[in-house]
């Protein structure tokens, strides 16, 4: 079996799995007051999005699943953001069993790394970065969760657990990690019926969602280039720093991107009573902050998606389109891939033959990747938009192309309302979902199979194109 096949059944078995779980008495906090089938096919739909660290369900995970149901959710976050050959990984390692060649291989290729060499080290390097964020993530977030003042003002908004009993310690410490595991992971679920709109105003939970977000998204590479700089410089070391080009790429175009969204969704929603009209202006930089960094691609919204004006929510599509960074736990088509598109269109521009990013050449095979995830995603997200106009056709044509960017984004943002559409709609974003986390180039291999060389070479031949 091909590593692409491997991984995206991996994929399917976690999810059936999770799905399973789910769909059980001791998951869920009513029963199965609508029967069994109900019952799974939110719990295939809830633990797909969570597999795929999208964050759309089409019930309130904080009422819907008891707090056994939302540990599961969590773990199967935790496995999607990893992915599914580090958490494979992980277990062997528990299990005290070496990695064999074929393993070694599938590892080296789903994290893009070279050599084969030092994987175990990499993975244990990678689990404890994730730990470290998600701890300090949950340190950040708990005096706020503490606080019973800090809650949302309409108690219908809470979780069942704290309805019932109050918010004690124990509660507010799973409040905090829940929702640190589930931004570090880009996940974007919630435990409040409006996800953190009660948190709109909240420094401390609106920076530490953000930041997490921002630095699961950005990969773990990124993440120990600029740790190994940071403590060259702490301990004096006057070697230059040489970045790799996949550093300059993720950090620069993040900034932009973050840059550009918080400014857009100021000048877009400034004036909308419906979402950063009411706030104070400080509080709007925040929203409007918050706002351009969970597009890309966490989920989490401090205010009503489907209030937005139609500009900002077309800005909202661009941004999860884009996605996050190779390597991280967001989607989309990449930065990477983005940054080369514009490379290329500025090269063509300039009436250059050479695409150059940071004085380097980029590679023809990138470029042709590049263009082919672009094209693939595009034409994805077309076909599940035209399906669920098909299936939903009460619905806005721009809340439905919302949420299939959302869904393909894994994003986990709704204009709509995931809970509102049909049946048939909610089955479409299920393999929007999954082709979205495992990539439209890996899935058509793991369909295709390998490619086969070719020592044929064809004459060329040029043709009007533009």
């Amino acid at each position: 079996m091909t590593v692409a096949r491997t991984v995206c059944l991996g994929f399917l078995a976690v999810i059936f799995i999770g799905a399973l779980l789910l769909a059980m008495p001791f998951s869920l906090a009513g029963g199965y007051p609508e029967g069994w089938l109900k019952a799974f096919h939110i719990g295939l739909f809830t633990s797909t999005s969570a597999v795929c660290v999208t964050g759309l369900s089409v019930v309130d995970v904080g009422k819907y699943f008891t707090i056994f149901g939302q540990i599961i959710l969590a773990l199967l976050a935790q496995i999607g953001g990893l992915g599914y050959m580090t958490a494979t990984t992980v277990l062997l390692l528990l299990l005290r069993k070496r990695l064999g060649l074929r393993d070694k291989i599938a590892i080296q290729q789903s994290l893009d790394v070279a050599g084969l060499s030092g994987l175990p080290a990499l993975i244990k390097s990678i689990i404890a970065t994730t730990l470290v964020f998600e701890v300090a993530g949950t340190l950040l977030m708990l005096p706020t969760f503490s606080d019973p003042s800090q809650l949302p003002p309409n108690p219908a908004m809470w979780p069942t657990f704290i309805q019932q009993g109050g918010l004690t310690p124990l509660k507010s410490l799973w409040l905090a990690l829940f929702h640190s595991v589930s931004a570090f992971n880009n996940a974007g679920f919630g435990l409040f019926a409006d996800n953190l709109m009660g948190y709109v105003r909240s420094v401390p939970i609106s920076l530490a969602i953000s930041g997490l977000i921002i630095f699961g998204g950005i990969g773990y590479q990124v993440i120990m280039e600029a740790f190994f700089w940071l403590r060259n410089r702490t301990k004096g070391e006057s070697r230059r720093t040489v970045f790799s080009l996949n550093f300059k790429i993720a950090i620069s175009t993040t900034i932009a991107l973050l840059g550009i969204g918080t400014i857009a969704f100021l000048l877009t929603e400034l004036t909308n009573s419906q979402t950063l009209a009411p706030l104070p202006l400080w509080d709007k930089v925040l929203a409007a902050w918050f706002q351009s960094v969970t597009p890309r691609t966490a989920g989490f919204n401090t205010i009503d998606i489907g209030k937005m004006t139609a500009t900002g929510l077309f800005i909202t599509i661009i941004l999860m389109f884009i996605g996050a960074n190779p390597g991280g736990t967001g989607g989309g088509i990449k930065t990477t891939t983005f940054r080369i598109l514009v490379s290329c269109t500025t090269t063509v521009l300039k009436g250059k033959e050479e695409v150059l990013c940071f004085q380097r050449q980029i590679p023809i095979a990138l470029i042709l990747k590049a263009v082919a995830v672009a094209l693939g995603s595009a034409l994805t997200v077309a076909l599940s938009t035209t399906l669920l106009t098909l299936t939903d056709p009460q619905q806005p044509f721009m809340h439905l192309f919302f949420e299939a960017m959302s869904a393909f984004g894994t994003v986990g943002l709704s204009a709509v309302g995931t809970a509102n559409l049909t049946l048939l709609g909610q089955l479409i974003l299920i393999p929007t979902m999954y082709i979205g986390r495992v990539g439209v180039l890996l899935l058509m291999s793991a369909i295709l199979g390998d490619p086969k060389p070719s020592f044929v070479k064809y004459p060329e031949e040029n043709l009007l194109v533009g």
